[in-house]
């Protein structure tokens, strides 16, 4: 890797982890259920997915692709939490509430990539 390449990776990773600790340093909570990963991993995938758009659309450079993608978007989404949060609600016996933490942190991440693809292709196609 490259000094170039390091400085836009580590840029967007330093962005991508603030934004997550300020969206989950203060737990919010739905009955038992956490949000606050739920909430970074939507919006993360919804980035994630637009970005691929004009990443292809526009043919640019990788260097944005380690900023975007691997550092900010990979640094704001958080699987490690996830598992945490899961594993909570499993050992405190809140099977309900990890079973719409895991399809809702799988399922809504995944419309949210395929949204934020739509969104952005509906914008450069006009």
């Amino acid at each position: 890797m490259k000094g170039l390449e390091f400085i836009f990776l580590a840029a967007g990773s330093v962005l991508g982890a603030f934004l997550r600790y300020k969206i989950t340093e203060s737990p919010l909570l739905f009955n038992t259920l956490p949000v606050n990963v739920l909430i970074v991993n939507i919006i993360g995938a919804f980035i994630l997915g637009a970005f691929v758009v004009l990443s292809e659309q526009w043919n640019l450079d990788g260097r944005y692709s380690l900023f975007a993608a691997v550092g900010f978007c990979g640094s704001l989404t958080t699987m490690s939490s996830f598992a945490l949060d899961s594993s909570n609600l499993l050992e405190n016996n809140h099977y309900g509430a990890l079973a719409i933490n895991v399809v809702a942190n799988i399922g809504l991440s995944i419309t949210a990539l395929i949204g934020g693809k739509s969104l952005m292709s509906a914008i450069i196609n006009n």
